[in-house]
């Protein structure tokens, strides 16, 4: 399998790792992005670069995109100079970016007009995930399509799974972020309160990592926020676009979900405080401004 051609759209910070570990076990790779010199790593390491995604397109067998928002996949895809504008019957192209359902469906049913294949395939596991090629990877759209790129997304991840037509990635990527956003509060709640309450924190937060507490938030971002390490590993501006597409489906559905919206709102006040392109975990400072304007002294409540 290493001899089908693999192209890669976006090289931030999940998207060069993973790109990375294609190059690694053999797959060609002609890489495009926004920015080239993010991309030079990867053209280091044996990749070819390309000047537009419809560049990407011709030259490759498979074409795996790993972009920001809703809107730059649409122009990925399906601007003048976009995948569709060059793919051939056949082709796979598979949108790793977290993105609306309707859009990967959208995508799909053109595609699939040109005898094209498109899957929705958005991952979860942060940058470590990414980086340790343990990504969880959860994938929409036709069948055989997924069981010819599944190699690929093995160099990636250690669980991927088919969960059925377009879109059905997309709706299972919104099932995780709303775990998530729930879990982000209740973290770095938990953080603070021990501080507050006069605890060796990074004693307390061993502690609860080993029973009902444990998640993978807590394992992996409870120790950033002790460091005081608010780089991201998944932005806050990216969450808020998660959050925000799980809101619409909701509302789309009929069902009320109080506890994603409080999450939201709590996001949307980080950004509005100027956290928007720190990590998830960034989510403890707006908490700790929360407690210090509650006390009426800034210095009343320290910092995790």
């Amino acid at each position: 399998m290493s001899t089908l051609r693999v192209g890669w759209i976006g090289t931030g910070v999940m998207g060069s790792h993973m790109c990375g570990h294609v190059l690694a076990r053999g797959f060609p790779v002609v890489v495009h992005t926004r920015t080239k010199s993010k991309a030079e790593p990867l053209l280091e390491k044996g990749a070819t670069w390309a000047d537009h995604p419809a560049d990407v397109a011709s030259q490759s067998d498979a074409v795996f995109t790993i972009v920001g928002l809703p809107d730059d996949v649409r122009e990925t895809y399906m601007g003048p100079r976009g995948l569709l504008s060059a793919a051939r019957p056949g082709q796979i192209l598979v949108d790793m970016t977290t993105s609306q359902p309707a859009l990967a469906k959208q995508l799909a049913m053109i595609a699939g007009a040109m005898n094209v294949f498109v899957l929705d395939a958005p991952v979860s596991g942060g940058d470590v995930g990414a980086r340790n090629a343990a990504l969880s990877i959860m994938v929409g759209g036709d069948r055989s399509a997924f069981e010819t790129v599944l190699p690929v997304l093995q160099t990636m991840g250690k669980r991927i799974t088919h969960l059925g037509g377009p879109g059905s990635g997309q709706h299972t990527k919104m099932c995780n972020q709303i775990v998530i956003a729930g879990t982000m509060i209740g973290m770095c709640e938990s953080l603070l309160y021990g501080y507050r309450a006069g605890l060796d924190v990074p004693a307390m937060l061993e502690c609860i990592r080993s029973g009902a507490a444990a998640c993978w938030s807590l394992d992996n971002y409870g120790p950033r926020v002790l460091r005081r390490d608010f780089a991201p590993g998944f932005f806050v501006e990216h969450f808020i676009k998660d959050l925000g597409i799980a809101l619409a489906e909701t509302e789309r559905m009929g069902i009320a979900m109080p506890g994603l919206a409080l999450a939201h709102q709590m996001y949307l006040m980080t950004r509005a405080r100027g956290y928007g392109r720190l990590g998830v975990q960034a989510l403890t400072l707006t908490l700790e401004e929360i407690v210090r304007f509650e006390a009426g002294d800034r210095g009343a409540a320290g910092s995790v």
